[in-house]
Parts: C-alpha cells; sequence; structure tokens
C-alpha cells in the first residue's frame, strides 16, 4: 500500500488568527501534525498551504510543503491542486489530515488509507467510533454516521441517527442488544482520480442542510469506505480553549498513540 499524507493549511481562522502557526510548545501546530503524520506509513507527507509564512515555517523544521492558491473555497479544492502540484496519478491514493490536529494518531491515518486500498468499489474512506454517552447523540455538534453490512456509509447527520423508535429518550444501546451509534472522525482519504473531479460536483440539498460537505459524494453516487476504530481521537484545535488543552498534553508528553 503506497499512499500520501496531505495537510491543507490556511491561514485564516475565525476562532483562532493564524492557527496554523499556533505555537504548541515551541512547535507551529501545522508542523506538530506534520511530525505526527510522518510517523504513519506515507510515502510522503506534505503540508498544502496558502502563505508564505506556513511555508516558510515547514522549511525551518525539515517538513515538505507546497504553496496553494488563496482563494479555494474548500479543503478539496486545496487538496485537488496539491495532488496536480505532485504530480499524483489519478490512481494513487492520498490521506487528508487536518491541520489542527496535532495529537492525530498516526495508526490511523494508516487504517483509512488502508479500508481504501481494499475497496476498488469505493472512491473515498474515511472514520468513525463508537459513542457512549447519550448527550454526544444528541449534540448537532457531533455528526453521526450509519453503515452498512460492508462498513459503508449510508447517511451522515448532525441529528440523532439511527433513531430508536422503541427506546425514546434513553441509550438504547447499553443493554448491548443492538447496534451502537458511530461518531464520525473528520479524516479522509480519497483516490486522486476522484479527489480532481470532487470539486466540479454540485452540491448535493442534503449538503447545503447538513452543512457535511461528505454528503456531496453520497449525492452523486460515490461510496465511501468507514474503519471504525476502536478509540476516540485526541482533540483537535478550534478555539484557545482546545489549543490550551493540547499545550498542556503535549508538555507532559502524554501523547498516546493507542492502536485502532
Amino acid at each position: 500500500m503506497r499512499f500520501t499524507v496531505l495537510i491543507p493549511a490556511r491561514l485564516a481562522s475565525s476562532r483562532l488568527p493564524n492557527k496554523p502557526l499556533a505555537d504548541i510548545n515551541g512547535v507551529p501546530m501545522v508542523v506538530r501534525v506534520a511530525q505526527r503524520a510522518l510517523q504513519s506509513s506515507a510515502l510522503r507527507t506534505v503540508v498544502a498551504a496558502d502563505s508564505a509564512s506556513i511555508i516558510d515555517q515547514c522549511t525551518a523544521f525539515g517538513i515538505e510543503s507546497v504553496f496553494t492558491r488563496v482563494d479555494h473555497p474548500s479543503g478539496s479544492d486545496r487538496l485537488a491542486e496539491a495532488c496536480n502540484l505532485l504530480g499524483l496519478a489519478d490512481d494513487d491514493i492520498v490521506v487528508n489530515v487536518q491541520g489542527d490536529e496535532p495529537l492525530i494518531d498516526p495508526a490511523l491515518i494508516d487504517a483509512v488509507a488502508g479500508v481504501l486500498h481494499i475497496r476498488p468499489d469505493c472512491a473515498m474512506s474515511t472514520a468513525a467510533h463508537f459513542i457512549d454517552k447519550h448527550a454526544d447523540w444528541l449534540n448537532p455538534n457531533v455528526v453521526k454516521v450509519v453503515l452498512d453490512v460492508h462498513q459503508t456509509a449510508l447517511y451522515f447527520s448532525r441529528a440523532p441517527i439511527p433513531a430508536a423508535r422503541d427506546y425514546p429518550g434513553r441509550p438504547w444501546w447499553i443493554d448491548g442488544s443492538l447496534p451502537r451509534p458511530l461518531r464520525h472522525v473528520g479524516i479522509y482519504a480519497y483516490r486522486v482520480g476522484f479527489l480532481r473531479q470532487y470539486p466540479l460536483l454540485s452540491q448535493a440539498p442534503m449538503e447545503r442542510l447538513e452543512s457535511l460537505e461528505q454528503l456531496r459524494a453520497l449525492w452523486h453516487g460515490h461510496r465511501i469506505a468507514v474503519h471504525v476504530t476502536q478509540h476516540a481521537p485526541g482533540p483537535g484545535v478550534d478555539t484557545p480553549e482546545d489549543l490550551e488543552q493540547v499545550r498542556r498534553l503535549t508538555s507532559v508528553d502524554r501523547l498516546l498513540t493507542p492502536s485502532v
């Protein structure tokens, strides 16, 4: 299995300005992400940046990077440009690791690439883990996914799915006889040929309603394989509070990489 990790890094951020360059105990966040990705089995780990300052920091820490346009409407567009800049072939696999995931598990990166590698019927893959808390199942900020028997995505939603008609107001899965709900993890692997055509696909109605870009692929008939991990991923960084949490974790060397 051969694959490349691409890390899109956009300097603008409404909640955390200059987020890719946020200092995490002496190392910019995007570099921390790349360092974790380099522990995976990827042939290459490349940051796709929209700013010379990000490129400069990557160079200073020995991280490969490419300069992409500033005006991309989505991360997928930025990844497609990066694939062209790197000369990747249509049948190559790339894993999109978000630039605000400095605690990403390298084994999860391998697993997401691996499940796409063995699923030629799928254009992309992603990950999910079991939900334990009823409040998380109800939370619209927690994206849920429902799978078929082959662990292919049927639907993603912010709504509490699957619905449990006979268990109103309580977690039906605690007795162990019914399937537990799954929380989607925002890591993706793509076949490069599909990634090149993805920005050209029209938006799906459900994508606009749910604000979930992956629904575009399902709407247009593309299949998404899902790796179910037994462990929740480490916290990402969206807010200053998240950044402080990650700083605390890295400062005491508590970066754990559980088996997926």
